[in-house]
């Protein structure tokens, strides 16, 4: 009985011990405004990651020896964090995309409910204001009189817009 117990609480122990892995689940992938379900996800500490496979299914990138890449578009990947963005496991490449997003300052919002990681755009994608100044435009009123934007130079003004999407 005395060595039941003991191999038993050496079992636990061992269990204990061993480095928590990450837990397979099937998840939703939004990137670029396109869905795609990926059924061998992985989540741990926040990071999402996916096969090599399903990076090029869902992003449509790829790892190459130059880095991760889409068409002529690539990204090197830093050498001394290659086992932060891609390792072997269980007879698999697999790409952690939260640390790729990360590297490209792509904003990534997670809802663990349902088990869905949506991409924004990449800050190559984002076009950065050059100043504050609106452009000029011009618009009709009500009774169809035009209106342009720099009549009113200096002025306050209250713009609002309305859109059925």
């Amino acid at each position: 009985m005395k060595a039941n117990v003991c191999s038993g609480l050496f079992l636990l122990f061992l269990l204990t011990a061993l480095p928590a892995t990450a837990k397979e689940l099937h998840a939703t992938i939004v990137y670029d405004d396109a869905a795609t379900g990926v059924n061998a996800a992985r989540e741990e500490s926040d990071q999402l990651w996916i096969t090599t496979a399903d990076l090029k299914r869902a992003t449509r990138f790829e790892v190459k020896p130059q880095g991760v890449c889409r068409d002529e578009l690539c990204f090197p990947l830093p050498k001394s964090r290659q086992q932060d963005f891609v390792h072997k496991d269980s007879g698999a490449s697999w790409f952690n995309l939260t640390a790729f997003a990360q590297l490209v300052h792509q904003p990534v919002a997670h809802d663990p409910a349902l088990s869905t990681w949506y991409f924004g755009l990449r800050s190559d994608q984002r076009q950065m204001l050059s100043s504050l100044q609106a452009p000029d435009f011009t618009l009709p009123d009500l009774n169809g009189k035009r209106h342009s934007l720099s009549d009113f130079h200096g002025k306050k003004i209250l713009l609002v817009t309305w859109a059925s999407w």
